[in-house]
């Protein structure tokens, strides 16, 4: 698996699988619905649910008498259902890191020779070659497997989808902390605070005052670095690495790729001085 991280020969391949990416997903609300902002988390893991539990279902009819027609029904289920699993997963696979994306490329791979493999297994149990569809369907499992494994791997050792700022919640102490005295604090500014070495972003709008983790929760960009905008009437934060925006009144996200929303810490102000803890 290191060895694939670090594969610089997938480079290109993974270039030219961007630019088709972004072609062919263009309007802000197809990505925003494929990333699943809607749905306050990341979509891809969720639909892939679908086929991986069809297709193994179907192993199992497959090794049972009398199921062809369940087993048949199953593959056709989980084949029509891995189509806007992989969408999504493309969509998601755009904004990643390099290492990430060489990892995601052969992940992709691996869902796609086992859709082949399935739609092969379905048109032979269609045609009545029932051996057949079973041998491509056990293929078509041993394939997605493989894919689900490269995809752990990208969750859990690359943290690729994952909420990047919520780890730094655990570095920060109970109890109200200091940030900054009131009559400081300019408005409409976005502002970069530490509490216990970990930064936060700070604004002012009138007597609404927002305290966010500084950390982007799509790759950790820069939020303080970032650009307020408005968006749908809500004040929001937009990150300048891949385009993430938060509102800031609230740390919900607004437009991808973060399919989850940016944390915002309680706040209260004592003797002119804002303060901040842990939710």
């Amino acid at each position: 698996m290191t060895r694939l991280e670090q594969a610089a020969g997938l480079d290109r391949t993974a270039d030219r699988m961007q630019r088709v990416v972004a072609s062919a997903i263009r309007p802000q609300w197809a990505r925003d619905l494929l990333h699943g902002v809607w749905l306050g988390h990341p979509l891809h893991p969720v639909l892939v649910q679908v086929p991986t539990g069809a297709w193994t279902c179907t192993a199992i009819l497959d090794l049972l008498p009398g199921q062809r027609r369940a087993a048949t029904t199953l593959v056709a289920i989980g084949t029509a259902s891995a189509l806007p699993a992989a969408i999504a997963g493309w969509n998601d696979w755009g904004s990643l890191s390099r290492e990430q994306q060489r990892v995601g490329l052969v992940h992709a791979a691996a869902n796609g020779v086992a859709i082949l493999l399935y739609a092969g297994s379905l048109a032979a149990r269609l045609s009545g070659r029932h051996g057949i569809g079973r041998t491509l369907g056990f293929a078509g499992l041993a394939a997605v497997s493989s894919g689900a494994f490269l995809g752990g791997h990208l969750a859990y050792k690359q943290a690729a989808g994952v909420n990047q700022g919520v780890p730094d919640l655990r570095r920060i102490e109970e109890g109200w902390h200091p940030v900054a005295d009131l009559d400081n604090l300019p408005e409409h500014t976005l502002l970069t605070r530490r509490i216990d070495e970990i930064a936060v972003v700070v604004y002012r709008d009138g007597d609404e005052i927002t305290v966010m983790l500084e950390r982007c929760a799509h790759q950790s960009g820069p939020l303080g670095a970032g650009e307020v905008t408005r968006v749908d009437g809500r004040t929001c934060v937009k990150c300048p690495w891949h385009g993430s925006t938060f509102a800031l009144n609230g740390g919900e996200v607004v437009h991808g790729p973060a399919g989850t929303d940016q944390q915002v810490l309680p706040t209260r102000v004592v003797g002119g001085v804002l303060q901040t803890r842990l939710p």
